[in-house]
């Protein structure tokens, strides 16, 4: 029974599909594009985009911060005379590391029932794409989403690349972002001119026909050679996926990226910080002087006396007599210091990270306190591993695919899992006292995948199995037990003969 929000939702997704098609045969293509490309420039989304990349190395709005000063008419001024320190306490990056690395810190396991099936994706899935996918998982959390692209090398390989997620412009076909009408990469180049170094903006279009390759020069779109190519080529025959070869891995449903959840309490941060280095840096103007018939023509030249000799000179003058007061402005470290921490926890809450210098963690603290304190992360990474399981069963077509066109097997409909292995801290001794106390009550397999020192249970299986039989042959079959009854002593022994009854 179709609801009415669902007959709503449906309806709206079939809209945006109209127009964007209506758009598309109105426009001539590269209108089309010049419209998209400026769109996404200039958008929100990729906005945060490019806070997030450029905070993770380093590049946050402290840095271009002046110094000012209430001047006339109680404007802000900015000056130049006063010390501006801009520090850069990144704990955005701290964040961005410790969940990559929690989820995919630890080499995924691919497991299958069928061993040939097996054996075909742990080959495909290789050390270098569990590299490149740790890659994309730091695009997903600065970007809201990272892309993995699919072709063939030189070699006639299927091979994976990454695609940065500030070049794609992604067309999609339902309101859910789960299905590709066509993807837009705009991306730099160098080019030159005899000596001349020349940028050169390139624009490819991917949709269900292939490749369309174009330029971008003063806003306006040019084709360009190769002009248009298909996604890949068996036996000199050039084909096309009946897919886009390119995967979204998210890492939210809605792609929010991290840094629109830290951005304002990272800068709060920095800032505190920055403010409290000024304040040690201007110790002349922690005390506010208070003259009294000063000898001399202005402040500046009273300024330069006193740092220079340390000393300044005053007269008397009409029965005044001159003097010199002072106000003391005291800088409470203690109160930076509490707000330094306020802002780091805070930064630590809302990114749902962890602490490793939480108080659970003194001592010799239980399994309990350790899944306590990582109770925030798991929660975060069991949601982006759920959007990355979803993309993984894309890509598994896409393999699926390449296997049976190459002659290699059909495997359609075979069951794959891919096993997030979570970088995490663990009480080795308490785990594994469990596993042996639960050896009779759980089969071998479980005990293995949950040991600590195991990561590979199949791997670690096959080792013991290995072992039990070279002990077999070293030492031997054991003894076999004799089949007399045990009530019968040979005659030899005992003189005499027991008659049965």
């Amino acid at each position: 029974m179709i609801t009415i929000f669902s007959f709503l939702q449906n309806r709206g997704a079939n809209l945006e599909r109209i127009v964007k098609t209506g758009a598309r045969q109105t426009l001539t293509q590269e209108a089309f594009l010049a419209r998209e490309i400026h769109r996404f420039k200039n958008s929100q989304r990729r906005k945060s985009m490019v806070d997030g990349e450029q905070y993770y190395v380093g590049n946050q709005a402290i840095l271009s911060r002046k110094r000012t000063v209430i001047g006339e008419a109680g404007v802000l001024t900015p000056v130049e005379n006063l010390p501006n320190n801009r520090i850069v306490d990144n704990q955005y990056k701290k964040m961005v590391d410790q969940k990559c690395n929690y989820l995919l810190g630890q080499p995924l396991s691919v497991q299958s029932d069928n061993p040939l099936y097996a054996k075909h994706m742990k080959h495909i899935l290789s050390k270098k794409f569990l590299r490149l996918m740790k890659n994309i998982g730091e695009d997903a959390l600065n970007n809201g989403l990272g892309w993995l692209y699919l072709y063939y090398d030189h070699m006639g390989h299927l091979a994976f690349k990454r695609f940065y997620p500030q070049e794609i412009i992604a067309g999609w076909r339902d309101a859910q972002h789960t299905v590709l009408d066509y993807a837009i990469r705009i991306y730099e180049v160098i080019h030159f001119q005899g000596e001349r170094e020349e940028i050169v903006e390139k624009v490819e279009l991917y949709d269900d026909k292939g490749i369309t390759f174009y330029e971008r020069h003063n806003h306006k779109i040019i084709p360009c050679a190769p002009f248009h190519q298909d996604y890949y080529a068996i036996d000199n025959q050039s084909y096309n996926w009946s897919k886009i070869p390119l995967i979204a891995f998210k890492y939210n449903a809605k792609e929010i990226p991290l840094i629109n959840m830290v951005k304002s309490l990272q800068d709060g941060l920095n800032l505190i910080e920055s403010n409290f280095q000024n304040q040690m840096e201007e110790d002349p103007r922690n005390t506010i002087l208070v003259l009294v018939n000063y000898d001399g023509e202005n402040l500046g030249e009273f300024r330069k006396n006193l740092a220079t000799y340390g000393a300044v000179k005053v007269r008397s003058e009409g029965g005044s007599h001159g003097d010199l007061k002072t106000l003391q402005v005291q800088v409470n470290a203690e109160n930076y210091r509490v707000i330094i921490q306020l802002f780091k926890k805070a930064i630590i809450e809302n990114a749902m990270g962890y602490d490793a210098k939480d108080e659970r963690m003194a001592g010799n603290p239980n399994q309990m306190n350790i899944q306590s304190m990582y109770c925030d992360i798991d929660l975060d990474a069991n949601t982006m591993e759920t959007e990355f399981q979803a993309s993984f069963e894309e890509l598994f077509w896409f393999i699926n695919a390449h296997l049976y066109n190459f002659g290699l097997g059909d495997f359609e409909g075979e069951d794959v899992s891919i096993i997030f292995n979570r970088d995490i801290l663990i009480n080795e001794s308490e785990i594994i006292n469990n596993c042996g106390k639960s050896n009779g009550m759980l089969s071998e397999k479980t005990i293995l995948a949950n040991h600590p020192w195991v990561d590979d249970w199949q791997g670690e299986l096959d080792r013991l199995a290995a072992q039990n039989q070279a002990d077999l042959d070293h030492y031997g079959t054991p003894f076999q037990q004799t089949s007399l009854p045990k009530n019968t002593i040979s005659q030899q022994e005992s003189g005499e003969v027991n008659e049965p009854q």
